[in-house]
């Protein structure tokens, strides 16, 4: 009799371990960019965060990139709508490359998710530079804008995005920065060293090596307090504060509820011990936004990044 008790609850079991088994989300990821850059990494370690803590059953990639992600987008928007398995990482550059490109799919199309993280961008100088502190820097660029050479990555992406910010904060029009986009951070990295452009813009980790070394000196963050000994731009009177971000977003037409579990799913990943050791490993800030503060983070950054682009005068 008790044997027999014994089997009819492992059954259960088994069921109930099979029921939850099968509730589990199989998720299908577009990453809009070629393996290895920063939204394949995010990516493919949030993916990881949700499998450690078995909160996907798997995890199925795309990679397509090209055109600032306006290529993967495209095909998300076409082939993944009303599916609530779908997912797709994107970022503040696939903003500013659809607008610059006039792109007709836009992030409006898709269902934002959750903001994830954001990399803090840091302006540098060659060692040799006259350039001691930003305020150097500024007052040279006020002086004659054209004379002030800011080295970075591609145009409209986030670098020049900065600069034109500092720009208009310090009262330059900002068509008027004289910016020299670079391919690879290797070919930045050569210029700033070799004194061939002023100053120097990237994300905070690709020059972390060459400030610690000497090499170059790092006069400002974009992060609204100090980071890493690095003063803010706000804490030197210049009112900027600029996030590379990432985020994850969901397919057209799916239902609120669908909207609310994958969210519910995206939080429990980055609240696992493997998404936090991510942000350590990759030097990411994590900032988390979530929903309906996500979509109006997404609306106003995105009218943000359309007027700079604009005063910029690099949309064709």
């Amino acid at each position: 009799m008790m044997q027999s008790a014994k089997r009819v609850l492992t059954a259960a079991a088994a069921v109930l371990f099979s029921t939850a088994a099968l509730a589990q989300p199989s998720l299908k990821m577009m990453i809009p960019a070629n393996p290895g850059g920063g939204w394949d990494q995010t990516g493919r370690n949030l993916a990881a965060a949700m499998q450690s803590a078995k909160l996907v059953s798997g995890v199925q990639f795309e990679n397509k990139g090209g055109a600032a992600g306006a290529i993967g987008l495209a095909q998300f928007v076409n082939a993944a709508k009303g599916d609530p398995n779908a997912v797709m990482i994107g970022g503040m550059v696939m903003v500013g490359g659809t607008y610059l490109q006039k792109s007709p799919v836009t992030l409006a199309q898709v269902t934002p998710l959750a903001r994830l993280t954001s990399e803090w961008e840091v302006i540098v100088v060659p060692a040799s530079s006259p350039h001691k502190a930003m305020a150097d820097l500024v007052k040279a660029f006020k002086a004659d804008p054209g004379k002030v050479s800011w080295g970075g990555g591609s145009a409209g992406g986030t670098d020049h995005i900065l600069a034109g910010l500092i720009a208009q904060a310090a009262g330059v029009e900002a068509k008027r920065v004289n910016y020299v986009a670079f391919k690879g951070g290797g070919e930045a990295v050569a210029a700033i060293i070799g004194g061939h452009v002023t100053a120097g813009v990237s994300g905070i980790g690709e020059f972390a090596e060459h400030v610690k070394s000497g090499k170059m000196r790092a006069l400002a963050v974009s992060a609204p307090a100090k980071t890493d000994g690095i003063p803010s731009l706000k804490e030197q009177g210049i009112d900027v504060v600029l996030g590379n971000w990432r985020g994850i977003f969901a397919a057209p037409g799916i239902t609120p509820a669908q909207r609310d579990a994958l969210v519910k799913l995206v939080q429990d990943a980055t609240n696992t011990p493997a998404w936090k050791g991510t942000l350590e490993k990759m030097g990411w800030s994590g900032e988390f936004l979530a929903g309906d503060g996500f979509k109006a983070f997404l609306d106003q950054d995105t009218k943000r990044i359309a007027g700079i682009i604009d005063s910029l005068g690099i949309r064709k």
